[in-house]
């Protein structure tokens, strides 16, 4: 296994090497694509019939294509080496895959630009975006409704105080380091340390075979409740960011009516689509093509990301809602006839995509600005206002005898969700003394990537120090659960 496992890591290598080999050219042969002055220069020429801007308009296309070729091998062979990296030293991929991204991101440091293009690439960016959706649809696809109203009230309290004490304690942060900032900039960065990772968690009780505990129950059904919360935070917010933008103002009305939508397609999107989507799919298994299940679940995602869209919401609320929806009984033609599950037919789209996502919110990441050191006691403070915050949940469990610290650091980890909050930090603008600015500047979004990575580092052996420390009550028998 070992001698398997050297071998594909120095094939992965390899490729690497082949598209940084591509790109480490002298400039001469790189300005050659723009600036023609070899004998295969004359295919830029119109052909007969064709006008001059058609054909310049095929070499920018066949330029764009190839830098998403090269962009592609870097991103995905690089994701892969660093999250195997990771993996290998017991922490969750996801991190090595946002280094491979800050990484590639700040090659310029080095003074190498061949990989500049990787930042402003429109084609990079749109798979990023599709990643992203396609990651909440697989968090929603995994969360279980019925589980989450078994946990009861625990897991309600819980989530409730998972996203109001860290969103408080992000804005106190940010208004006391970031002073001149418009209050929109202090509450979204609030906003960002609301969500908890429910697959970092999850993935770690089912490690430690603690899945069956009901604190384990409780911090899952919390952790979904808490991305709903945080969904509709990032939608109030966002509401507001984009009304001071324009010029415009939001009351209480207004603000109550962000929520009334956000309530209201996540209801709405589950009543509606819990009766539309066992008789979508009825119809389609009357089509014998190939990958039909697979075609109509991510039809089904898209077209509820696009719904939330036109209302003024984040996609991803559309795709996580999607996701919360489809149950395997909808789909039962389909498993009947030997289809797998969505989430396996899923699975490896995801791991196609949702690496790009990552690998791009680490370039994100600009290492000049965390050599302020304002900037690095920012990132500190901050990282320690989203442990303490989440640590409040500790007083939400409400049975008795139940070990409360474990399901505490359970909610600490802010994984995806977190950058996912970010990243939209950075497409939506506030009015600055010189115009329209990101409402998360560069340095501030370093500051949040830093949280991410510490709370989803630190999770995994704090969680199992807890869980086998010998003070809590032993698992309950799986029957039981």
């Amino acid at each position: 296994m070992k001698t398997l496992s050297l071998r594909a890591v120095l094939l992965l290598g390899l490729l690497l090497g082949l598209g940084l080999f591509h790109l480490w050219r002298p400039a001469a042969a790189q300005d050659g694509a723009h600036a023609p002055s070899s004998p295969a220069a004359p295919a830029a020429r119109a052909s007969p019939g064709e006008s001059p801007s058609d054909a310049s308009h095929a070499i920018d296309h066949d330029h764009l294509v190839k830098e998403l070729l090269v962009a592609l091998i870097v991103i995905l062979v690089g994701a892969k080496l660093a999250g195997e990296l990771f993996e290998r030293t017991g922490q969750p991929a996801v991190l090595g895959e946002i280094l491979a991204g800050i990484l590639l991101g700040n090659l310029g440091l080095l003074h190498f630009h061949g990989l500049d293009f990787l930042k402003g690439n429109a084609a990079v960016l749109a798979l990023s975006e599709l990643g992203v959706i396609v990651l909440l649809f697989e968090v929603g696809l995994e969360s279980n409704m019925y589980e989450m109203r078994k946990v009861g009230l625990s897991s309600l309290v819980v989530a409730t105080l998972g996203v109001v004490a860290p969103a408080a304690l992000g804005w106190g942060v940010g208004r006391v380091f970031l002073p001149h900032e418009s209050p929109l900039v202090h509450l979204f960065i609030g906003a960002t340390l609301c969500a908890t990772s429910v697959g970092i968690t999850a993935r770690v009780l089912k490690d430690l075979k603690q899945i069956h505990r009901p604190e384990a129950k409780i911090v899952l059904g919390a952790a979904v409740l808490d991305d709903v919360m945080g969904l509709v935070v990032l939608a109030v917010v966002s509401g507001l960011i984009k009304a001071a933008g324009s010029g415009g103002t939001l009351g209480a009305g207004d603000i109550l009516w962000i929520i009334v939508q956000a309530l209201g397609f996540l209801v709405g999107a589950l009543a509606l689509g819990s009766y539309c989507s066992p008789r979508l799919f009825r119809l389609a298994s009357f089509l014998n093509v190939r990958h039909m299940l697979l075609v109509t679940s991510l039809g089904f995602c898209f077209l509820l990301a696009r719904l939330a869209s036109e209302i003024g919401l984040a996609p991803i609320v559309g795709a996580f809602a999607a996701g919360l929806i489809l149950d395997p009984v909808h789909y039962q033609d389909f498993r009947e006839r030997g289809e797998h599950t969505i989430e396996e037919l899923v699975h490896p789209i995801s791991g196609f995509l949702v690496p790009v996502f990552f690998v791009v919110t680490g370039m994100n990441v600009d290492l000049r600005a965390l050599g302020n050191a304002s900037i690095l006691g920012f990132a500190a403070v901050l990282t320690a206002a989203a442990i303490l915050g989440k640590q409040v949940c500790y007083f939400g469990v409400l049975e008795r005898g139940l070990d409360r610290l474990s399901v505490a650091i359970g909610m600490l980890p802010r994984g995806e969700v977190g950058l996912i909050f970010a990243n939209i930090g950075l497409t939506l603008k506030v009015m600055g003394p010189n115009g329209p600015e990101p409402v998360v500047r560069p340095d501030t979004f370093s500051a949040v990537v830093i949280v991410v990575m510490v709370t989803t580092l630190i999770t995994p052996p704090l969680l199992k120090w807890s869980l086998t420390r010998g003070q809590g009550p032993q698992p309950i028998p799986a029957g039981s659960a």
